[in-house]
């Protein structure tokens, strides 16, 4: 599992195929797996797919074609309902990035609306306007009831201020725009962002340090009046926050619409500080800073916990079965999880050709074993056919790809020959289905080698789940929503749920426990997804260190398959929260689509929950937590001061 780093011209890649064959041993260090792994160089004669035996010759499939929808753009009306407790967003262009915002605000959990009507937000006590507030995009009208809202009570967030006569309700005397910005630091003092302990929290990233000017549309606000609540890396202020009355107005320097979307579509271009096994919170910073404004000054804010069962975080423990020994050592990792109670994600890779990369491992040996991890507990899941690094540049394929007619060939690193991505996809799930006898949900690629046309190729061949890309590449560690090709316009049904530890990387995974373990704790703090990867290609140490790591979470941890907390989370993603105030009394009303267990709610401090409708429903409380043991399509709840 390593970043897809190599692109060449079709030239080098001739040549660099013709050097693999002279100097196959120095290629193996390239595998992911250990060079040991690697099975003893064969001629290109000897592994031409076309002589090759295939296994399971009364399997033909799958029948049918399929066939890849047209996007249609995501309209934001589809996220226009709500009540007037909600934080508004007021969209000032509709071209913006506004989908990454309402990903953002639904995975941090925070209840919103999107509106074009000025009027409309205002009778919100939180308005977010989005992306931009000047008289460019706003009437003067407009522009003067805006700017009377913090003066009455309201909050006022705004990105891009620029002139409209806002600067004195802001704080500043002129906003000038800036290529050459890529950092911003956090204030340690203030309330809103004390919680923001580690330093990777207290300075986040907002552009590639050695290309900050490929990050469009950033600012700095010149003459504060008062201390920044964020500054630049070079001193300028980046955010402000002025307090009026029971509110704030708030001014950024940068959109956070456009760096969610960076991250969220696998496209952040150098801004990440690691690549995998590190904590890196730059997109939670800003959803954790927006939800403790929300929470501060809305008259009744609820949000939604981000952890089954209000547990302190999730924990999926995942294993890409993707060499030869390990289908019977995955057996090995099935069972300790079992005993302790942890069910398990196995994504399995149908090899059934040899080819560079390894023997056709996925024979007759397989079925009982992919039985026996379904009779365990634990989930099967596509970890594709070939296990290319160069998966993220297949053709989308034609839809009509079937066993045993596809036959895709890693010919070298660099070298897949007759792959396809609705291929890879399709024929995986099909073999994976007939032979393991469970529905395939979850997609996972090799390598994490990540095509453009992965979120709707899911969509289209009946996946439900992905996790193809590190936390630390996604700058979060909060699952997030797919959009079509990557892009920001056309969302799709489709969740992430990014790697965050793996077991390549050196000192060997044994040994990184405590490390691991330090990653959780941070995410601990606001319920950030733990995705371990291991590879079941030996047992000692790594098992040794799943054996210590599940020991020391089990008591504080939720732990489950990704289909599990998919599941859960998708649930989650779709529930709507609105709450009304009458005196000293609130009542909040729950809808959902999907009814789930373990719905957990942080309400304000001061509010102990009183009574619940429909009679017979369970929920309890402790401390700001409310836990909704099983929530139905409908639920009200009554707190009390």
């Amino acid at each position: 599992m390593k970043r897809n780093w190599l692109y060449f011209s079709v030239a080098g890649v001739v040549a660099l195929a013709l050097l693999a064959w002279t100097a196959g041993q120095a290629l193996k260090s390239l595998r992911s797996a250990p060079a040991v792994h690697q099975p003893e160089p064969a001629t290109p004669q000897a592994l031409a797919p076309a002589q090759a035996v295939l296994p399971f010759p009364n399997l033909h499939g799958p029948a049918g074609a399929t066939l890849v929808p047209a996007p249609v753009p995501t309209d934001w009306r589809h996220y226009a309902g709500g009540g007037t407790n909600r934080l508004a967003v007021l969209i000032t262009r509709t071209d913006s990035a506004w989908l990454g915002l309402a990903h953002g605000l639904r995975s941090v959990g925070v209840p919103f609306l999107l509106t074009t009507n000025t009027a409309q937000a205002l009778t919100h006590r939180v308005v977010f306007v989005y992306p931009e507030l000047s008289g460019g995009v706003l009437t003067g009208p407009e522009i003067r009831a805006l700017a009377a809202h913090p003066r009455t009570g309201g909050t006022l967030l705004a990105v891009k201020v620029l002139g409209g006569g806002l600067e004195e309700l802001f704080g500043f005397q002129a906003a000038v725009a800036s290529q050459q910005h890529y950092e911003i630091g956090f204030a340690a003092q203030h309330p809103l962002t004390a919680g923001f302990t580690h330093p990777r929290e207290r300075v986040i990233r907002v552009a590639a340090p050695k290309k900050p000017g490929a990050t469009a549309g950033k600012y700095h606000y010149v003459q504060p009046s008062k201390a920044p609540l964020a500054i630049y890396e070079d001193g300028t202020a980046a955010m402000l926050l002025r307090p009026w009355e029971a509110g704030y107005a708030c001014a950024l320097g940068f959109d956070p619409g456009y760096l969610l979307l960076l991250g969220y579509n696998n496209r952040e271009e150098g801004m990440a500080r690691a690549y995998v096994n590190q904590f890196e919170p730059s997109l939670d910073v800003l959803l954790r800073l927006f939800k403790e404004l929300y929470r501060a000054t809305a008259p009744a804010p609820v949000t939604l916990g981000t952890v089954p069962f209000g547990r302190q975080l999730p924990v999926l423990i995942t294993h890409d079965v993707d060499y030869n020994r390990s289908l019977t050592n995955a057996l090995a990792y099935a069972k300790f999880e079992a005993e302790a109670g942890v069910r398990a994600t196995y994504f399995m890779q149908v090899k059934y050709l040899r080819d560079f990369n390894d023997e056709a491992f996925f024979n007759a040996t397989a079925p009982p074993i992919l039985q026996q991890l379904r009779a365990l507990g634990h989930e099967l899941a596509s970890h594709t056919v070939s296990h290319s690094r160069n998966f993220a540049h297949f053709p989308p394929g034609t839809g009509t790809e079937r066993y045993p007619d596809y036959q895709p060939f890693v010919r070298t690193p660099i070298l897949t020959i007759g792959g396809s991505v609705l291929g890879e996809l399709r024929v995986s799930k099909f073999l994976l289905e007939q032979l393991g006898g469970q529905e395939i949900v979850s997609f996972r690629p090799g390598h994490l080698s990540n095509p453009y046309s992965l979120p709707q190729s899911l969509v289209a061949t009946g996946y439900r789940h992905s996790s193809s890309v590190t936390a630390n590449d996604s700058l979060t560690h909060l699952p997030f929503q797919l959009n079509y090709d990557r892009r920001s316009t056309t969302e799709t049904p489709i969740f992430e749920f990014p790697v965050t530890i793996e077991d390549e990387e050196k000192p060997p995974l044994g040994q990184r426990v405590q490390a691991a373990l330090d990653v959780a704790r941070e995410l601990a703090r606001y319920g950030g997804l733990m995705n371990v990867l291991i590879h079941p290609d030996i047992t000692g140490h790594k098992l040794q260190f799943e054996r210590d790591f599940v020991a020391a979470l089990k008591s504080v941890a939720w732990f489950g398959t990704v289909n599990d907390f998919a599941s859960w989370w998708a649930a989650r993603n779709a529930v709507s929260v609105d709450a009304e105030l009458a005196g000293g009394v609130m009542a909040v009303n729950l809808t959902t689509p999907v009814p789930l267990n373990g719905l957990p709610l942080q309400i304000p401090p001061g509010w102990r929950l009183q009574s619940v409708e429909p009679a017979g429903l369970e929920a309890a409380q402790s401390g700001n937590l409310v836990l909704i043991e099983q929530m139905p399509s409908q639920a009200r709840l009554i707190l009390q001061r």
